[in-house]
C-alpha cells in the first residue's frame, strides 16, 4: 500500500471516531436534559400536591375554630340555670307534680 491510503484509511478512522464520540456525547447531554424535565415536572407535581395539602389543613383548623366558638357559646348557655334545666329536660328529667 502506498502512503497516501495509508494517510487517507488512518484519516478515515480518526473521522469514524470523532463522528462516533459527537454523536456519544449529544445522545448522553440529550438524555440528562430529559432526566432533568422529568425531575422538574416531578417537583412541581409534588409541589402543588403539598399547596392544596396545606390549603385543605388551613380550611380545617379554620373549621375547628369555628366549631371551638359556637361549642364555647353553648357551654355558657349550659352553665346558666335555664340551660341546666334544659340538659335535665332533655335527659329525660321530669318536674314532680308535688313539688314545687
Amino acid at each position: 500500500m502506498s502512503r497516501k491510503m495509508q494517510n487517507t484509511e488512518a484519516n478515515e478512522t480518526v473521522e469514524a471516531k470523532a463522528k462516533r464520540v459527537a454523536i456519544g456525547a449529544t445522545v448522553a447531554g440529550v438524555l440528562l436534559i430529559v432526566f432533568l424535565v422529568i425531575f422538574l415536572i416531578i417537583q412541581f407535581a409534588m409541589m402543588g400536591v403539598k399547596k392544596a395539602e396545606e390549603k385543605n389543613l388551613r380550611n380545617q383548623v379554620e373549621y375547628y375554630k369555628q366549631l371551638g366558638k359556637e361549642t364555647e357559646k353553648d357551654l355558657d348557655f349550659f352553665k346558666t340555670e335555664e340551660g341546666l334545666r334544659m340538659l335535665a329536660v332533655m335527659n329525660g328529667w321530669k318536674k314532680s307534680s308535688g313539688g314545687k
